[in-house]
């Protein structure tokens, strides 16, 4: 998932990374955000439907500018931060992502929080979808992500967040901070890569799904 300049990145990091996808066949995917580098796009903007139909749009034009470029194409889109959880809750944000995203490529995949509005919405316009979950985040009874401003909302232990991947996967279930087994989809995994141990989970979950017969791979 590739920042487009609006909470990370710019043009040299984002043709970079392109360009390490390509080398390690790796599925491109955009990661639109509220315009706000000061908050890394993680702080929630009273923005409204059409203006979040054009800055997804604006974001997609930059990184299918590149990927054209370098003759390879945007495989999936994934909001990011106080978009993705908004959307997740909101049905005309999820409604507008979803509107963006199909009418500028109606055969990009939609990444979304498993089995919410940004999901719904998405497969009411006949876009594809991939339900998303998380490894090192705690999660709520109602399916939600426990918001950041709680301590204990990242998970930083590495043991915990590859035991969480491997129940979401296999299971098909998640244990919330309640103690609570609730059910959810899981077509695709997210792991945080600003968050100090990100690699080191990364190859954790890797190590652990090829032991247990999880195969890894692109839709």
């Amino acid at each position: 998932n590739i920042a487009c300049g609006y909470h990370a990145g710019d043009e040299n990091t984002i043709w970079h990374t392109v360009e390490l996808c390509i080398k390690n066949n790796v599925a491109i995917g955009a990661h639109p955000s509220f315009l706000d580098k000061i908050n890394f796009g993680r702080a929630e903007l009273n923005t409204d439907a059409a203006d979040i139909y054009d800055l997804v749009t604006q974001q997609l034009i930059i990184l299918d500018e590149i990927v054209s470029e370098l003759e390879t194409s945007i495989h999936h889109v994934k909001p990011h931060g106080a978009l993705y959880n908004l959307s997740a809750k909101d049905k005309k944000v999820a409604g507008a992502i979803a509107n963006a995203v199909k009418d500028f490529n109606h055969q990009l995949i939609l990444f979304g929080l498993s089995g919410s509005h940004s999901i719904a919405e998405a497969k009411k316009i006949g876009l594809k979808t991939c339900n998303e979950v998380f490894a090192d985040r705690i999660y709520l009874d109602d399916g939600s992500l426990m918001p950041r401003t709680i301590y204990g909302a990242v998970i930083t232990d590495i043991d915990k967040v590859v035991q969480q991947a491997v129940q979401l996967v296999k299971d098909g279930t998640a244990t919330t901070v309640t103690g609570k087994t609730i059910k959810l989809s899981a077509d695709t995994i997210c792991i945080h890569g600003d968050g100090v141990y990100a690699v080191d989970f990364v190859k954790a979950i890797h190590n652990k799904f090829k032991k247990e017969g999880v195969v890894i791979k692109s839709s």
